[in-house]
């Protein structure tokens, strides 16, 4: 997706989502892959499906993903210009043959809202997927509800079918989710989506032989706050200005000391 900000800004708001954003071109690309792979090779592979949190505190290479130009772009254009760095987190669904599954039960994430357990109020957020494989429906692809960012926090349980990948194993009940009106958003390794915290989306178990790698990154606008909840217990320990100025200093810029904000 080659577009400018205002119609951007435009889909964004309309759909809660966009998808297909060209951001890495094939050598970065490339430098991603080789970086990812030293931690595979580090950690093992079973540690790095879902346990690399907030690595863009530690790794130079990570932070520069979460604020490349092309990335940024899109952030800003939903977001405005003054935007925080919430959380990131890779997530990377292995075939089976690269990482047994446990107890027999196929890796998926439940349809879910980001934002149900995030304890913060005062502006939205906004989710990056950005893809180190190619995606698609055979290994795993993004679903999104278009439009369901306008209902609010949807009813949130325990879900039944092991194999969640969600901290909390959470799943919005089926009848909520009008299944019928999903689209997929398959990208291209080195293309990103964005999606709005309200939004109700889900992936599939990956079925393929292929690995679906991806760097998941949140930004929430500076007049965001954070906020005391039993209900959203949540810290904010890597929170970065990324872009513009924060005049609300709602969160604790923890920018890392290789960091020079980006604009």
């Amino acid at each position: 997706m080659k577009a400018d900000a205002n119609h951007m800004k435009t889909l964004y708001d309309a759909n809660g989502f966009l998808t297909a954003i060209d951001v890495l071109d094939t050598n970065e690309l490339r430098q991603a892959n080789s970086d990812y792979g030293r931690l595979e090779e580090k950690f093992g592979k079973e540690y790095t499906q879902y346990n690399l949190h907030n690595i863009h505190m530690q790794y130079e290479w990570a932070m520069n993903l979460a604020v490349h130009p092309n990335l940024l772009r899109a952030i800003t254009a939903v977001l405005g210009p003054n935007v925080i760095l919430l959380d990131s987190r890779f997530i990377c669904k292995y075939p089976s043959t690269d990482v047994p599954h446990k107890d027999n039960t196929s890796p998926y994430v439940a349809w879910h809202q980001d934002i149900k357990y995030w304890g913060f109020e005062g502006g939205p957020v906004a989710s990056v997927w950005l893809a180190l494989d190619d995606v698609d429906t055979e290994n795993g692809v993004l679903q999104i509800i278009p439009g369901t960012h306008k209902q609010g926090v949807l009813e949130h349980r325990t879900a039944d079918i092991p194999g969640n990948m969600l901290t909390s194993n959470q799943e919005i009940p089926k009848h909520l989710v009008n299944v019928e009106d999903l689209v997929e958003c398959p990208l291209k390794a080195g293309q990103m989506s964005v999606h709005d915290g309200l939004t109700v989306h889900a992936s599939e178990p990956n079925m393929s032989n292929r690995r679906r790698c991806g760097f998941v990154i949140r930004y929430v606008p500076t007049e965001a706050y954070p906020v005391e909840d039993p209900e959203r217990p949540r810290t904010f320990p890597a929170t970065v200005l990324v872009a513009g100025t924060d005049q609300y200093n709602n969160f604790q810029n923890h920018a890392p000391h290789f960091f020079t904000k980006a604009f």
